[in-house]
């Protein structure tokens, strides 16, 4: 009985499962905390690894492992492997004007000067997104202009998943002793899924764009991890971190691809997502080339297409409704469905930290149509509930706008668990919705990958070759019927700009 290991480097935390790798069936896991904040230290995210590792019983008997990460984090290294300056992570807005700045650039180099609407259009049709404060491109011209004698050590360029992966199989700071092979940037890998996410990779084409990497950063002369196929091994696990130096890695996957892989999705499935951000994901055969901006043209981690319309403000609405409440999750949802749908016109436009769809970095929260008779406690909560699944709603609609099928919607995250999201999520997205069973998306994704990646080796396939994913199943608890109420969609969209 092979074991396959797969781990979730996300914003919060680190979480590992072990899986058994022909059924999928979970054997044990663990999980550790990140520290808060938009620039973190990754050595907190090595920390967290082992004590995760630990706490799910360790890896020394997996025969391979893959990593699902948070997208977009700049993780700059020097030659020696060090880390330049805390990771920026994809919820810091900073680089927001750098962002502008490029879309502005761009149209100049294609000759349309001061165009802004061409500028985005022409970075959509070269990788697939408009540019906002999140794509680590932002975060590379942001250093070069914010901290230049910084920008001038830099070496490489990792994202967060393709760092840990690299520190797993033994290669990190010159020096450290949980880095016995040293800094050999060279070794750095990647895949398409967390690549698509730079803003200079194409993953349409399959290749870097560095004439972009040098429009950013003012050279391109840095070390960019290899990007490998799905069913690709990067690398082998240092013995002393996981197997027994046999065991295989894979190439990993942005954080929402791991989900898709984990949720088994195909073309024509939505997932929407309430988690520490809010995203509405859809697998196709081709990436949109959106100017708008609404919808990021990604990969998947199968050779598909992934598109993305995420919001800043998605769980942490709900957290924020609690905190003005004084109220728990469960008191949060009684409340919430005690009041009637449209919260009797009290509407909140949820920009609480700003947004990244629609991309308003420097926006904050509004909440319209205070009456008496809206002023309790229980519309309060709902609205805060409505505004943002209307956020998401609108996601799907700009889905829909680029011709992306709709066949099967799926609400996942922390907050999909909530009965007043279940009971309004039907009423605002007008379809019917499945809830998969609760689980760890992400790194169940990662280690269906890193089955997938040890069937592959042990058929001898060459790259590319189709082997068959791993057949483990997803199970739905219950499919939530439509109840579509338009009047709550209404009244947001007669508000939402008013900002």
């Amino acid at each position: 009985m092979p074991l396959v290991a797969g781990v979730d480097s996300s914003t919060q935390s680190c979480k590992i499962v072990v899986r058994d790798a022909e059924t999928g069936a979970l054997v044990r896991s663990g999980s550790a905390k990140h520290p808060d904040g938009t620039a973190v230290d990754p050595r907190h995210w090595w920390t967290a690894f082992t004590e995760a590792a630990e706490k799910a019983g360790g890896l020394a008997d997996v025969a391979a492992l893959s990593v699902g990460g948070q997208q977009h984090g700049m993780v700059a290294l020097d030659a020696q492997g060090n880390v330049v300056r805390d990771a920026l992570l994809w919820n810091d807005t900073r680089s927001a004007q750098a962002a502008e700045d490029l879309i502005l650039e761009l149209a100049a180099v294609h000759g349309h000067s001061g165009d802004r609407a061409a500028g985005a259009q022409a970075w959509a049709d070269a990788v697939g997104s408009v540019l906002v404060a999140s794509l680590t491109i932002t975060k590379l011209r942001w250093l070069r202009d914010a901290e230049p004698e910084n920008a001038a050590r830099v070496a490489a360029v990792a994202l967060p998943h393709d760092w840990l992966s690299w520190r797993i199989a033994g290669y990190g700071p010159e020096g450290d002793p949980s880095a016995p092979l040293g800094p050999q940037l060279d070794q750095i890998f990647t895949d398409a899924s967390d690549a698509s996410g730079t803003g200079y990779y194409d993953a349409q084409a399959g290749e870097y764009r560095r004439d972009l990497l040098a429009l950013a950063f003012g050279r391109d002369d840095i070390v960019l991890p290899r990007v490998i196929g799905p069913t690709a091994s990067g690398a082998t696990a240092h013995a002393s971190v996981a197997g027994d130096g046999t065991a295989l890695i894979g190439p990993g996957a942005g954080d929402n691809a791991g989900a898709a892989i984990g949720l088994g999705m195909e073309p024509g499935d939505i997932a929407i997502s309430i988690g520490t951000s809010g995203v509405v994901s859809a697998v196709a055969p081709q990436r949109t080339q959106d100017g708008t901006g609404a919808i990021n043209g990604f990969a998947d981690c199968t050779g598909n297409a992934l598109m993305l319309a995420v919001t800043l403000n998605a769980a942490q609405v709900l957290d924020a409704a609690r905190a003005v409440l004084g109220a728990d999750f469960g008191q949060l949802a009684d409340l919430a469905l005690s009041a009637p749908a449209g919260s009797d016109g009290l509407v909140l436009v949820p920009y609480l930290q700003g947004e990244r769809t629609p991309n308003r970095p420097n926006a904050t929260g509004t909440l319209h149509g205070i009456r008496l008779k809206n002023m309790t406690q229980a519309h309060v909560a709902r609205a805060y509930i409505e505004g943002m699944l209307c956020g998401l709603a609108d996601g799907m609609d700009a889905l829909r706008a680029q011709g992306v099928p709709v066949e099967r919607v799926m609400l996942i995250g922390g907050a999909a668990q909530s009965p007043a999201v279940q009971e309004i999520a039907p009423q605002i997205f007008g379809l019917p919705i499945s809830i998969p069973e609760p689980g760890e998306y992400v790194a169940d994704g990662a280690a269906r990958q890193a089955a997938w990646v040890l069937a592959s080796h042990a058929a001898g396939a060459p790259a590319g070759s189709p082997v068959p994913q791993p057949a483990w199943s997803t199970t739905m608890t219950k499919t939530l019927p439509a109840d579509p109420v338009p009047l709550v969609r209404e009244q947001y969209a007669a508000v939402r700009d008013l900002v």
